[in-house]
């Protein structure tokens, strides 16, 4: 069900603190990473999905990262969420896919058939651990990413690149894999698609200016 092309994803996202949060910046952003051959970009939220919909042709790989409490989910965590990002013009919806418990008692197999059925749109579903992406197959999703790896309690003493789950889910799931996460230069974005992925997303190493900076300034401090 899946239209995304194999190659370089660039998520193009910002703190909300940040004054490149702003629809036209990242929509700029957006248009200069598929200008210079991004081959999709990833976005959150859907004014900013709107934004850049009006810019790009290029597959747009939408999410919304809600914060509900009583749940970690947070990527698209409920229907309704993604259907806000469906009608802001995405061509995938990205949800969350861990194990762990969903707002409102969702389940997972629940939301990706109402994703198909009622929108129309194939799921990527961001995943922590090979058993999660397992399930998230199983659950019928069209695409998987290692985009939760060391930010779960599962996964916390781990730093991304899920190294070891990309290879676990390319040598034995038969899905779309994506590697996300801990991309830090175009040498590991390489190695993500020597080891089998079919895509690899890069945020922060291309667009994550703020973080960029702070790093910069850590070290020139000391």
């Amino acid at each position: 069900m899946t239209n995304l092309p194999k190659g370089l994803i660039v998520s193009c996202q910002a703190p909300v603190d940040s004054p490149l949060h702003d629809p036209y910046i990242i929509a700029a952003m957006a248009q200069a990473s598929v200008n210079n051959g991004a081959v999709a970009v990833r976005i959150d939220t859907p004014n900013h999905i709107q934004a850049v919909r009006q810019k790009v042709q290029v597959p747009i790989i939408g999410l919304w990262k809600q914060v509900i409490a009583g749940s970690d989910v947070y990527i698209t965590p409920q229907f309704h969420h993604a259907v806000a990002v469906a009608q802001a013009g995405a061509d995938i919806i990205a949800i969350d896919a861990t194990t762990r418990n969903r707002p409102g008692n969702e389940k997972l197999p629940d939301i990706i058939n109402s994703i198909h059925q009622q929108l129309g749109k194939p799921v990527m579903a961001d995943v922590d651990t090979y058993a999660a992406a397992k399930l998230a197959v199983e659950a019928g999703a069209d695409i998987v990413g290692t985009t939760l790896f060391g930010y779960t309690a599962e996964t916390k003493n781990f730093a991304p690149p899920g190294w070891n789950v990309l290879t676990q889910i390319v040598d034995t799931l038969d899905v779309f894999t994506i590697c996300e996460g801990g991309i830090s230069s175009p040498e590991m974005a390489k190695k993500a698609l020597d080891l089998g992925a079919d895509a690899v997303v890069v945020g922060t190493a291309i667009t994550g200016i703020d973080l960029l900076v702070k790093a910069y300034q850590a070290i020139i401090d000391n």
